[in-house]
Formats: structure tokens, sequence, C-alpha cells
């Protein structure tokens, strides 16, 4: 037995998994998830393509069943399992996913829809003819093998790829701490903007976009991108695009229309894209439209009905595109691996010239796998020249020895393949005829050599041959229904301002939030508080009137601006809604304030601690979900108050019981911000404050009594002093309480 069985090698258990998880990534980066620049494939679908090559299912070819497909992949090439690799040959052969499907179907595939492919045993395919382009020149040297997982057969570590699969065709995939999206091109611009770059090698990504102007994808749309971040997005390899469904107003009867949607973006599913519309609907998210019907057979045909006549069509489309996956963003992440295997994001001219790189590789390999075919069919033809010229005495040397090689070999100076060909050759061959054709080939070989060496010993030569072979491929691809641009290029859409009157109808309500965040609103004015009912140990906090159309700003103590639109409250009498929901709160953040933000106002917002600044009423809005980060805080800090600031004063009061009274005009007026100290307390923070005039002096709260301090003489300074104790009657609490 070997001496290192059943022995153990101890190793910290941090770095066993550090080598073990690189060993993924890598594995998931390099042979799962990212394509190779060269051919644009995965690992997958090459050896789906060259399976299929294997088994001769070429285009002109009959089909044969996917499951003796994905058998042979799985069980030559590919180990891992069934399901994946038919899934991965069923994507190739969608029209609607692959803009030039690689294998051609018959059965059921799939639709756009979303619903599956029938199985294996019932669908069959064959490859398109740009799989056989992707394919050409495999058995002619062009491309380096390599053993397959057991050992037994070769696969191509490459394809040839005459066909711009890349850019083409697109890519999408996740792998480890990286990933790629790539959205499919025109072929035929490609092309075009390939031979650009051979004919102008210093040509910029502009120049190229000239060529390719953009996506082109399967299922059409518009492309309505601004044109300047496509040329940054194709300069950097990252950016996105966005992408609109292609829809038309149809006229009805008596001065009634409806919209038609023909096109919808890539990658949406049409029964999803209906759901959601139909939900948004539901909740009353679409108020402008009235109703949504899928007409659809082959061609796609989507009608949506307006509520009303009166909506301007392109305000109608406007709503339906914000809120549904009408309007769709297909990101750019060209992440691929490039001719050394390594993983790195390339702009569009290093793509192009990477592939063009490949195809003067191919060419070179091919040109020499051509060239030592002709040296070899030459040299046969030499030694059948060499029988020509000698027929009696080869054919004596033939009938009298019993090895004729050696003699003929010796007697003619011929080589051993000259030799063998000779003792094979079939003896109507030796007519007169077959020696002139024999001559023309021969003549014909050497003048194609002296090609192929001029064309290895030039690359200018090859630049030009490689453009020709781009053209044919252009003209073979770039036309007809398959070639056509599908997708339309539009310009960026104009800003169409929509009223919230046109979505919601005004009308009274008043927002009632709970100590503990539940949120709701109940419709007009709520007379009697203490009418309202919480949970069990709940109880009122904030209560605000407001209108549906209003926008209400929710101030945390993460120092964060929320927006919060009143039409989309919970109704009724019920308990409401968690305000976490609707706003990205932790359960340590609690609501500070609750408001109607006024046009034009300022609003101050000051730290536990003390600090704080001026913020105008537009700078809180913030309509996404995580809100706006509004003052920055220290570690320890929260935010304690954000209040109108309406006056020329402002009063700060701190958690030590002194008061500083200091004009509003020392408070700086800010977006964001960590802000300025407006006390200085040593034992403490800030406690509350209050914005007021001067003149009219400054009051509080004593039960329910309002009073009214108007010699603040004593209690007057510069901002961040540390203030005295208040006047005789203020509040134990503190804190200045409600304004009168």
């Amino acid at each position: 037995m070997p001496d290192d069985i059943g022995h153990i090698e101890p190793t910290p258990l941090a770095e066993a998994l550090s080598e073990r998880y690189l060993a993924y990534a890598l594995s998931t980066i390099m042979s799962r998830s990212l394509p190779d620049v060269r051919d644009g494939l995965k690992p997958v679908h090459r050896r789906l393509i060259y399976a299929m090559h294997l088994l001769r299912l070429d285009p002109a070819s009959g089909f044969k069943k996917c499951a003796r497909v994905v058998g042979d992949v799985i069980g030559k090439f590919h180990p891992h399992g069934d399901v994946a690799v038919y899934e991965a040959l069923v994507r190739l052969a969608q029209d609607f996913a692959a803009r030039y499907p690689l294998v051609e179907g018959q059965g059921n595939f799939g639709n756009i829809d979303g619903d599956n492919p029938a199985a294996m045993r019932y669908t069959e395919a064959r490859l398109t003819e740009v799989a056989q382009a992707l394919l050409s020149g495999i058995d002619e040297d062009a491309v380096d093998f390599r053993p397959t997982y057991d050992g037994e057969e070769h696969e191509p570590l490459v394809l040839p790829g005459a066909f711009p699969n890349l850019l083409a065709n697109g890519a999408a995939g996740i792998a480890v701490g990286m990933a790629t999206s790539i959205p499919p091109h025109n072929a035929g611009e490609v092309c075009a903007a390939a031979i650009h770059l051979i004919r102008h090698p210093d040509a910029s990504v502009a120049d190229l976009l000239a060529h390719m102007p953009g996506p082109d994808f399967p299922t059409g749309g518009t492309l309505v991108e601004d044109p300047a971040a496509m040329l940054a997005a194709y300069e950097t390899g990252r950016g996105g695009f966005r992408v609109r469904a292609k829809w038309e107003v149809e006229p009805g009867k008596y001065g009634a229309w409806r919209i038609v949607v023909t096109e919808i973006p890539y990658q949406v599913q049409k029964s999803r894209l209906i759901e959601q519309i139909a939900a948004l609907m539901e909740e009353k998210k679409l108020p402008l439209l009235g109703d949504i019907r899928d007409e659809s057979s082959e061609d796609i045909r989507l009608v949506l009905e307006p509520k009303t006549r009166g909506v301007e069509p392109e305000v109608l489309m406007e709503t339906v595109f914000r809120a549904t996956a009408l309007e769709s963003r297909f990101p750019l992440n060209m992440n691929v691996l490039d001719a050394s295997r390594t993983p790195r994001v390339m702009g569009l001219t290093e793509v192009l010239r990477a592939w063009l790189d490949h195809r003067e590789e191919v060419l070179v390999r091919r040109s020499r796998h051509r060239e030592a075919a002709i040296a070899r069919r030459m040299e046969v033809l030499d030694g059948y020249l060499i029988v020509y010229l000698n027929l009696d005495e080869v054919i004596r040397i033939i009938r009298e020895e019993d090895q004729p090689k050696p003699p003929l070999m010796a007697r003619f100076g011929l080589t051993d393949s000259q030799a063998e060909a000779i003792l094979n050759m079939r003896l109507r061959s030796l007519r007169r005829l077959e020696e002139m054709e024999l001559r023309k080939e021969h003549k014909a070989l050497a003048k194609e050599a002296k090609e192929i060496a001029a064309l290895l010993a030039d690359p200018e030569l090859r630049r030009e041959r490689i453009a020709g072979e781009l053209e044919a491929t252009r003209a073979r691809f770039g036309g007809g229904a398959l070639g056509a641009r599908r997708t339309a290029l539009g310009a960026a859409p104009a800003a169409i301002e929509i009223g919230t009157e046109a979505f919601v109808e005004r009308e009274p309500l008043t927002v009632i939030l709970s100590e503990k965040g539940w949120i709701r609103a109940l419709k007009g004015a709520v007379t009697d508080p203490a009418e309202l009912r919480f949970k069990e140990g709940d109880k009122l906090k904030l209560l605000l009137p407001c209108q549906t159309t209003d926008r209400i700003v929710l101030f945390a103590t993460n120092g964060r601006a929320y927006t919060l639109k009143p039409a989309e409250l919970p109704r009724g009498r019920g308990d409401g809604q968690p305000v976490r929901v609707l706003a990205e709160l932790t359960n340590e953040d609690e609501v500070v304030a609750l408001f109607v933000p006024e046009d034009g106002a300022r609003y101050l917002v000051a730290s536990s601690a003390g600090r704080g600044f001026l913020v105008p009423a537009g700078e809180l809005l913030a309509e996404k979900r995580t809100g706006k980060q509004v003052l920055n805080l220290r570690p320890g800090e929260e935010a304690a108050l954000c209040l109108p600031a309406a006056g020329d004063h402002l009063a700060v009061i701190g958690t030590n019981r002194k008061l500083l009274v200091f004009p509003l005009d020392q408070v700086p007026e800010m977006a964001r911000g960590a802000g300025v100290i407006l006390l200085r307390a040593k034992d403490g923070g800030l406690a509350d404050a209050r914005v007021f005039r001067l003149a009219e002096g400054l009051s509080w709260r004593s039960g329910e009594r309002v009073r009214v301090e108007t010699d603040l003489r004593p209690w007057l300074g510069e901002r961040g002093q540390a203030g005295k104790l208040p006047p005789n009657g203020f509040p134990k609490t503190g804190r200045f309480g409600p304004p009168a």
C-alpha cells in the first residue's frame, strides 16, 4: 500500500476554504459564465455546436432528436446535467432570444410568453448557416484542440468564428465577483464597423458607431438612449441602453382611439408584462389606462384602451413607460475572456480588434494547412509525372521485383510517399488524358502555393483578405428577413410633464402615524383624534392633514428624508401598514418629522449633538424608497429635529436646560452635510429648537397655556455659545412644545 493512504495533513480552515473557493471561482469564470471574445461562445454552447457538427447536422441535412444531441454533449464533452444542456440548446434556437439563431429547431421550443419547450425527446434540431460560418475551417487546423474531460475525445478551445457572434448575438452571465451583459447587434453593421477598423486602424469609437449605431434586438422595439451616453458606454465597455416598445395609435369610431403595441423590449415575457400592467391597474397606479387586451397570434399585438378620450396618447404611453416593462434598460458590461483566457472589460474597439486578430490567426493557420496539403499533393504529382516519362521501366520493375518499392525509389530518386502513390495507381490512370490533367493540376497548385506564400509574408494582403471575407459575411447575413435591422433608432424622449392631477383626484386626507410606526390615511379631516383606534399598546404619534396630490416628507433619525404619496397610503379604519415597508428604515430608526413641504420654504435639520443647517424644501424630496441622505451623522448621533425655518432668529435649548438665541442668518444653507455647531453643551446635546421672529417674541407651551417672552436680551448671543438657563416657567421637559 502507498505510504500516504490514511495520512492527514493539518491545514488551517481559512486557507483550505480560500484555496477551494478560488478554484471554484476560476472554474465558474473561465468554464461557465463568461464568453470568449473570439467566437462569443461559452463552453456549453461551443460544445453543443461542435457535437452537432460531428453528428453532421449541417443546414442541408435532416434533423435529429435533441435527446441525441444532448446525450452526445454530456457523454463526450460536457459533464453536467442534461437539463442545463438542453436549456442552452433551446435558447440557441429561439428566434426571440437569439438575434441570429445557431440552431434550427423543429417542434415546440417555447415562446415569448415564457411557456416551456417540449421535452428533448419530442424536439429535433440541426445547425443553421450562422453556426456553419462559426465552424468554417475547423477541420483545417484553424484552432487548437484539447482533450475532453475523460481524455477519450478532443474538443476545440475556440471556434474559427467567421461570424461576429459576440456582438451579433450578445451574451449574459453571472460568474463569481463579475458578470457580463452584451446586447445583440446587427451582423451586417458589425461587419461594416470591422471593415472600417481594418481600413482605418486608428478609428475612434464614434467612427465605428457611424457604421454600427447601436444594439439590434431580436424582438425589435425602439432604442431611445442618448447618443452621448451610448458613445461613453461603447468606449468604456460599461453602460446601458433604454428600449421602448413600438406602438401606434389606431383610430376607432366617433373619435375614439386605442394604442396598439406591436413590439416589446428584449427579454420581456409578454404574459408577465400583461400581468404587471393589470396589477398596476388594479392598484390604481395607471389611472389613465382603461383596459389592456392581448390580441397576439404569431405577431405581437397588445391593445391599450384609454380611460377617457381627452388624454393625449403620448401622455398615456409616458405613464405606462414609467411604470411598466414596456420601457426597459438593457445593461452593457462587455466583460469577456480575451485570447489569453483572461477576463476583462473591453470597449468596442478592443472587442472588434480581438475578433479581427483571431480571424487573422485563423487565416494564417488555414493557409499553412493548405500550403502543407499542396506540398504533399505536388510531391505525389511529381511522382506520377515520372511514371509517365518512364512508363515501360516502371512496369518492368513492378512485374519483376517481389518488393518493387525500394528499386523504384533507387532508380528514379522517389520519396517513400511518391513510391507508395505510384504503386497504388489504377491502370486507367495511365491514359494520356490523365497525364495532361496532372500537369494542369500541378500548374494550378504551384500558382496557389505561390499566392499562399505571398499571403503569409504580407500582413497587408492578409488584412485585405479578411476584409473580403467580412464583405462576404455581410452580404450573406446582413440582408433579407434575418439581416434587416429590427430595433428602430429613436431620439431620446423629451421630458413630458405629467401633473399629479392626471393620476389622482384631488381630495383631502388625514395621515395618521402611530408610535410603533404604523401609517394610514383617512378621507377628510379627523375631528376627534381620541376616536382613532390602534393596535394594543400603540397610540397616536402624528396627525397630518393633506391632499391626495401632495408629497409628504418623512425625516428619520438616520438623517435621511423619504417622500411618501398620500394617495398610495392604505385607507380605511384598519391598522394601516408599517412605515418601514414604504420607506427603507431599520428597526432602530424612528420618525422625527412628517410634513408637507412648502414650495420655496427652508427647514432646519439638526442632530442630537447640536449640529445643524438649513435645507431647501426641494432638497428633501426623494422618490426612491431608500430616501436621500440629508444630515450626515457621526457614530453615536442621530437626527433630532426637522422643522420649518420661517423667522429671523433661532432658539435652541440643550438637554442641560441651557437656552441660546441667535440670528438665523448665522446658520448656513446646504443641500447635504454634517452642519455647524448650534449650541455648545458640555453635558448632553440638543433637546429642542424653534425658529421665530424676534419682534413677536419666543413662545412655548406650559400645560394648556401659551407663554411668550419678548425680552430675550439675556439669552441673545452668537451661534455655538453655551447659553443660559431659560426663563422662569419654561417647561421641565426642556421642549418648546407644538407651535401656537
